[in-house]
Parts: C-alpha cells; sequence; structure tokens
C-alpha cells in the first residue's frame, strides 16, 4: 500500500516473496483489525493478508513471509535493509 513501511522498503506496489506459512490471519477478524491500530498494508493475489503495519511507530511492520531467508550480507533484503536503517535514524 503506499505511504507504507513495506512499500517505501520495496520501493513498488507489487513485489514476489515466497511463502511457506500454515498460518495467516482468518478473514472474519481482518475488518475487526484493520478498525483498530493495525493496518494491511500487503496482500496476496487471493487478497489474503501479508503485511501488517502500526503506522506512527518507528518500525512496526510484521510478515507472514521470512524476508531473512533470501536475505544476504552483501544484497539484504530490502525490509531488512529498512529496518536496520531505521536504528540508525
Amino acid at each position: 500500500m503506499p505511504d507504507s513501511l513495506a512499500y517505501r522498503a520495496y520501493q513498488r506496489a507489487e513485489v514476489i516473496e515466497a511463502f511457506h506459512c500454515n498460518y495467516g490471519l482468518n478473514p472474519a477478524f481482518r475488518r475487526r483489525m484493520e478498525e483498530g491500530a493495525l493496518k494491511v498494508t500487503g496482500v496476496d493475489l487471493d487478497n489474503d493478508v501479508r503485511i501488517v503495519e502500526l503506522p506512527g511507530h518507528p518500525f512496526f511492520l510484521a510478515t507472514l513471509f521470512l524476508p531473512q531467508l533470501s536475505s544476504q550480507p552483501e544484497n539484504p533484503h530490502p525490509l531488512i535493509l529498512a529496518y536496520i536503517q531505521s536504528l540508525m535514524t
């Protein structure tokens, strides 16, 4: 979603991430969750939640994929790099 940490980290609206998780947000609770502080900022092709954020927090971003698995010291994953950069400001 535009104006999200994830969007700023990736610098684009669409990305492909490996997803091997048996868990996810129960769709019955999505609307209620979005009425609160957590915001859905990333979904998959089926519109299932994959990224949530807490706006106003310096860096609260949760994913249902594992960015650390594709991150390497010489080529850090965009979300990991964004997290590290947030610690330096």
